[in-house]
């Protein structure tokens, strides 16, 4: 694969493709979402609103519950997946909104012209060195002021690093979890021009085995990096 389409995309898509419908099944009702999960997403619709309303880009948005939760905080949202098969799932579930393959390493989108991002437990498929590609696209094609509000299973010194799995919902996959650090994750967003304001991580709870890491950051007004 090319510098531009990397291995990890094309196996993700595929995986992502083969257990979409039961990734669906299981995790598609926002209301079971933890309710800081929620919190936090509300606190994001508060300031991608005060800077003007959006649009905002739910970044692997699956089934699209993330993407209807910000349509009914009144923000104007479309999702994004690498998965045809999310998307359509997404469509059907959530016929008035927008929703399109593609890519957070490329969003085909033009510069400064998103008032946010959203990218909830999708960079956990990014390889860390690949971060930086993708944190710079979200500044790109962000407006000055802008946010972006990132979820993630949180690696440590202990845990830091990648697990691989071969089977979900009892499909055969190819995928890859990559454990990134809050403070890794802060210094790549902080070099892509994306200014950390607000830091969260929360304990796991019920079946959760990792601590969840919440990052909100800004882009500069002036978009200077």
């Amino acid at each position: 694969m090319s510098a531009e389409n990397p291995e990890f995309i094309r196996a993700t898509r595929i995986s992502y493709d083969t257990i979409a419908d039961a990734y669906a099944e299981r995790f598609s009702d926002w209301l079971g979402v933890h309710p800081m999960d929620r919190a936090l997403l509300g606190g994001f619709a508060e300031l991608v609103a005060v800077r003007g309303g959006g649009p905002v880009a739910d970044i692997g948005c699956g089934p699209g519950q993330v993407s209807a939760a910000l349509d009914a905080l009144g923000l104007p949202v479309f999702g994004v997946d690498l998965s045809p098969r999310m998307v359509e799932l997404a469509r059907r579930a959530h016929p008035g909104l927008r929703f399109h393959v593609g890519s957070m390493t490329s969003l085909g989108l033009p510069n400064g012209t998103l008032g946010g991002i959203v990218a909830l437990y999708s960079v956990i498929h990014v390889p860390d060195d690949h971060l930086p590609t993708v944190f710079a696209e979200f500044h790109r094609v962000l407006v000055p002021g802008g946010h972006v509000l990132l979820a993630f299973q949180a690696g440590d010194e202990d845990g830091a690093g990648q697990l691989h799995l071969g089977e979900r919902f009892g499909h055969a996959i190819d995928l890859d979890y990559h454990w990134h650090t809050p403070d890794t994750v802060a210094a790549r967003l902080t070099k892509a021009g994306l200014q950390p304001v607000t830091r969260v991580l929360r304990q796991p709870q019920g079946e959760e085995k990792r601590a969840r890491a919440f990052l909100l950051a800004r882009k500069d007004d002036q978009g200077v990096s």
